[in-house]
């Protein structure tokens, strides 16, 4: 493992992985150890932005740089309820050459870890997609995905906060609100939150 540590400021420090597994692990070892100097910790895909006061605290550069194994997930585990009726679930499951009752049995089987957030406020990178569900990006992103998208690409799956332009494959939709400025905490999902998602009976139209 190599890692580049940046001064991100004074009172910062950027640390640069390999690999988003590397990420993951230093996160939660650092989570784990509860520095009280650390404020907060920002995993990215393939970085991890600490924020601290006073001095630089001499642990968070050993910890940033030792190697970790994958910890089990260190937050909570959330269950979401998910109707997987998405556009592009048939698409998928002809493109993995699975049915798509096998698809949803597998990607609702899994018990998945919040590697990171961006995009938009609330979207949250769950890693863990089964290896048999890994697709790339649409070809052609959609100009507009509606909130509630669960979808998913490469090695994550993920639900869309709000309506956006989005590349992902849909596979179905939940109404639970993944970011609420008026909620404590606003975000539904933080990194090193475990994620499962619950299959809900799906009208069908007649």
């Amino acid at each position: 493992m190599s890692v580049r540590l940046i001064p991100y400021g004074l009172q910062a420090l950027l640390a640069e992985y390999d690999t988003l597994a590397d990420v993951m692990g230093a996160a939660a070892a650092l989570r784990a150890a509860a520095l009280p100097a650390v404020e907060e910790i920002i995993p990215g895909a393939r970085t991890l932005l600490v924020q601290f006061h006073g001095p630089q605290p001499e642990a968070l550069r050993m910890l940033l740089t030792q190697q970790h194994h994958m910890m089990p997930s260190d937050g909570r585990l959330i269950e979401i309820p998910a109707r997987y009726d998405g556009p592009d679930l048939d698409v998928v499951a002809a493109a993995v050459g699975l049915r798509p009752d096998a698809v949803i049995e597998l990607h609702s089987a899994t018990t998945y870890v919040a590697a990171f957030c961006g995009f938009a406020p609330g979207f949250a990178y769950l890693s863990g997609l089964p290896q048999a569900l890994h697709l790339p990006r649409r070809s052609s992103p959609r100009t507009l995905v509606p909130a509630g998208s669960l979808a998913m690409a490469s090695e994550f799956t993920s639900v869309y906060p709000t309506a956006a332009p989005g590349g992902w494959h849909l596979l179905g939709s939940v109404d639970v609100a993944m970011f609420d400025a008026t909620r404590r905490p606003a975000a539904l999902i933080a990194p090193g939150d475990s994620v499962r998602f619950v299959p809900q009976p799906v009208a069908r139209s007649v």
